[in-house]
């Protein structure tokens, strides 16, 4: 058994009998662990009220084999990080041949990779912030004559904004760089943007409203994302008509460009112009009360069990074949 992927499979689904025995795949063993668990259970429930025969299923604790010997039919990925959304366990599915949801392996590979994600959206023309790969202390010297200060150092394939500092004086970047290698053997030195933070849900092909993201910390790292309830979050993001149509247009040029589908979130910095600059891509990106997805499909009409209905319409593209 092997999966085929067909893009023009898609379809809305109206029973959810055609879905089959689905499985929510959470928790799993990366840093973001307990961020998936979350999603995960959300993702469980809506698929429940929407009358879908879904089941958890955690990887940590079973092993991919039984989702065979259990008779699922389909998998929907809440899993993030590494071992989730980096494309092993999307490999793995094609090897099962059980359909999933989101992007297939290339595109789960490379958008886990910061430093690929950027070359080859620079590639097709979409602008990210000036970088560099830290290899070794060695090169602090260099990256502080190239990206200036403040920086930020962040690890090239974790998400969740897990190991990730800004680096306001000089003397700061050596833990700066211990911090994020302890978690990756790639790490990234980032020019500051000085604007504001937007990011864009992508569902279907088609881009979802922007999202303005304000928060009294530092910069929107762990504890502003999933913690505190006093990050802002804009939407409508008070673009113009022309920038909001623009910078939909970007996420899914960049999107395309490193062969992500189904679903998933495109983040921006504005720099000191107004120009979107690209930051990362989010293949399976949160589903908690905190996250940016739903709260873009909300504003455009798509209540979050729609959204999640939606989403896993996405599996219907991998087709299986004998």
């Amino acid at each position: 058994m092997r999966l085929i992927h067909d893009p023009s499979a898609l379809h809305a689904a109206s029973d959810p009998r055609e879905f089959g025995k689905v499985a929510v795949m959470l928790g799993g063993h990366s840093s973001e662990r307990e961020i998936s668990l979350l999603t995960g259970q959300a993702v469980l429930a809506a698929l429940i009220r929407k009358g879908v025969d879904a089941h958890a299923v955690d990887p940590r604790d079973v092993a991919l084999s039984s989702l065979l010997d259990q008779k699922f039919d389909r998998v929907w990925i809440a899993l993030h990080g590494p071992g989730g959304e980096d494309g092993t366990l999307q490999g793995a599915l094609e090897c099962l041949g059980l359909p999933y949801t989101g992007s297939g392996v290339l595109g789960s590979a490379v958008c886990m990779d910061k430093v690929r994600t950027k070359r080859l959206a620079a590639a097709v023309g979409i602008s990210t912030a000036e970088f560099m790969v830290l290899r070794s202390p060695a090169d602090f010297e260099t990256a502080l004559t190239k990206l200036g200060l403040p920086m930020f150092v962040k690890p090239a394939t974790q998400g969740s904004s897990v190991g990730i500092s800004k680096v306001e004086r000089a003397a700061d970047l050596p833990a700066a760089y211990a911090a994020a290698a302890a978690t990756d053997d790639v790490v990234l030195a980032e020019a500051f943007i000085p604007g504001a933070e937007y990011t864009v849900g992508v569902l279907h092909g088609k881009a979802l409203p922007s999202i303005r993201i304000a928060t009294p910390k530092t910069f929107y790292d762990y504890e502003a994302k999933y913690l505190r309830s006093d990050t802002l979050y804009e939407c409508p993001s008070g673009l113009s008509t022309e920038a909001e149509r623009h910078l939909g247009a970007l996420a899914i040029g960049a999107f395309a460009a490193v062969g992500a589908a189904g679903w998933g979130r495109v983040d921006f910095m504005m720099d000191a112009t107004g120009r979107p600059l690209l930051l990362e891509i989010n293949t399976v990106p949160g589903m908690t009360d905190h996250s940016l997805v739903p709260m873009a499909a909300r504003a455009s009409g798509i209540d979050f069990d729609t959204l999640v209905w939606r989403v896993l319409e996405t599996s219907f593209t991998r087709q299986r074949r004998d």
